[in-house]
């Protein structure tokens, strides 16, 4: 159903789509859509080939690069992100860097997250589209590097590991992981133990969904944020979230169930509870217009707040109801998505922010306020990637047309006359959005490839009947399945 949305929105929205030569909602053919996202991707590496190359992350505006791991993050990252779009010759050139210049050898600490989704995914999500065995190789260096990580009193990994001296410990502040870093790294490890036929990898990750599986704390499914190295149990208890810290613990519930070919019951189990858990306690509808929306609870306190990151939700509700799950998940889905796309079109540059509260009055004010502090843009990924599963799964064009307004605001608000695109401080001004001088890796490894799969018409490419996303979009085979 569509949403009401106040007429100077509208207004604003037009004169933008007019200024910008693109009069909203007339849709142009797939084609151009296509040509549109290598050419963000083109210009985006541009500068990161000029200003970055081999390190982490591009700073657009300062023609400069920021370095987190030393890895070459974004590099690694975008690899699958060309393979897909064609672009030949820039892979090329990748290929070659991860050939002579990759060396995990290093002294340096790196997120066991971070480094196993980024990078250890798109290594291996590089190796299953390209059969190039050096991604391989690569690959399970790196992962047997990481294995310190799970060397702890309770088998739930430290947050950080040092990749050259094999050191694991915890962030200095907490002996505490984050949820959804230690149940987030499973799709990866799996996948290399089925690769390399050396199981450590998989029963690793396995033991830490068999601890949380069975852990007190939950409540109908959802989990609380964090859970300590030393006891295996959660803290921090009564705070239920699907944002930050928590987030894909639910997505790779359904996501290694589908994975293993649908044999993991208490995946299943667990993945099911949770959606039953989310539906009871943290979803509400707006006062003014009915948006539905994914709130948080402290302490059964309802608070109407929701990250940007919770988009991710009505893909992973959708890809649930395409193998069989509940039907009613698909309509949850439906109305997330909507939600998800009010985020971007009621702001003024057409970009979400990192946080919106939603208004519970039944009054005619606006349905989503923007504290001044979370009216920032990352570049995520999160509603390109809703809007793809969505479109697969529907095929209602809208959701296209949704996803071209967001690559059109990327292109007017935080592109980079230079080369790159850049995060941005206020979408809420369209004149001044303050760009913040940072290319996420992200962008290019999950925004531009979302929208490309969104826009491309051959449902063949990354079926999902045979792939499964990983939280960094890199794409993993789903294995055959067990006899019965």
């Amino acid at each position: 159903m569509a949403q009401n949305i106040p007429s100077t929105q509208n207004n604003v929205k037009m004169r933008h789509a007019l200024l910008r030569g693109h009069p909203r909602g007339i849709s142009t053919g797939a084609v151009d859509r296509l040509a549109a996202v290598c050419d963000a991707f083109r210009h985006a590496w541009k500068g990161y080939k000029e200003y970055a190359w081999g390190h982490d992350e591009l700073k657009p505006i300062s023609r400069s690069f920021g370095e987190w791991f030393g890895l070459g993050l974004t590099l690694i990252d975008s690899l699958d992100t060309m393979w897909i779009l064609g672009l030949k010759e820039e892979f090329a050139e990748a290929k070659d860097w991860v050939e002579k210049e990759l060396s995990f050898d290093k002294n340096v600490d790196v997120n066991l997250f971070e480094t196993t989704i980024r990078i250890l995914g798109g290594l291996l999500s590089t190796y299953h589209l390209t059969g190039d065995q050096l991604f391989l190789e690569k690959a399970k260096d790196l992962g047997s590097r990481l294995m310190p990580a799970f060397k702890t009193p309770s088998k739930i990994p430290f947050s950080d590991v040092n990749i050259g001296k094999g050191i694991a410990h915890p962030p200095r502040w907490t002996s505490d992981s984050t949820l959804a870093e230690v149940t987030s790294i499973q799709l990866e490890f799996r996948e290399l133990s089925r690769l390399t036929q050396e199981p450590q990898y998989q029963e690793a990750v396995n033991e830490v969904m068999r601890l949380v599986h069975k852990l007190p704390g939950k409540q109908d499914g959802l989990v609380p944020m964090f859970i300590n190295t030393n006891s295996g149990q959660f803290t921090h208890k009564g705070v239920f979230t699907l944002g930050a810290r928590a987030d894909s613990y639910y997505e790779y519930l359904l996501k290694q169930w589908i994975q293993g070919g649908k044999a993991e019951d208490d995946l299943l189990e667990d993945y099911l509870q949770a959606v039953e858990g989310v539906k009871k306690h943290l979803v509400r509808q707006t006062g003014p217009s009915r948006l539905t929306f994914v709130g948080e609870l402290s302490h059964s306190r309802f608070n109407p707040k929701m990250d940007h990151l919770v988009c991710f939700l009505p893909g992973t509700l959708a890809l649930g109801a395409h193998n069989g799950l509940p039907g009613d998940h698909m309509d949850l889905a439906v109305q997330l998505m909507e939600t998800c796309h009010q985020m971007y079109q009621q702001m003024e540059t057409g970009l979400s922010p990192e946080i919106v509260h939603f208004s519970m009055q039944a009054s005619d004010g606006p349905n989503l306020i923007v504290k001044p502090a979370d009216r920032h843009n990352l570049l995520r990924p999160e509603t390109v990637e809703s809007l793809f599963y969505m479109y697969r799964f529907t095929k209602d064009p809208k959701y296209r047309d949704w996803g071209w307004d967001i690559l059109l605001s990327f292109n007017n608000y935080t592109k980079v006359p230079g080369g790159g695109y850049t995060s941005i401080n206020n979408v809420r001004d369209p004149v001044n959005p303050g760009p913040r001088d940072k290319m996420e890796s992200f962008f290019l490894g999950e925004t531009l490839k979302y929208l490309y799969l969104l826009f491309s018409d051959d449902m063949e490419l990354l079926s999902l009947d045979k792939y499964v996303f990983n939280t960094e979009a890199h794409a993993l085979p789903i294995w055959p399945s067990p006899p019965k």
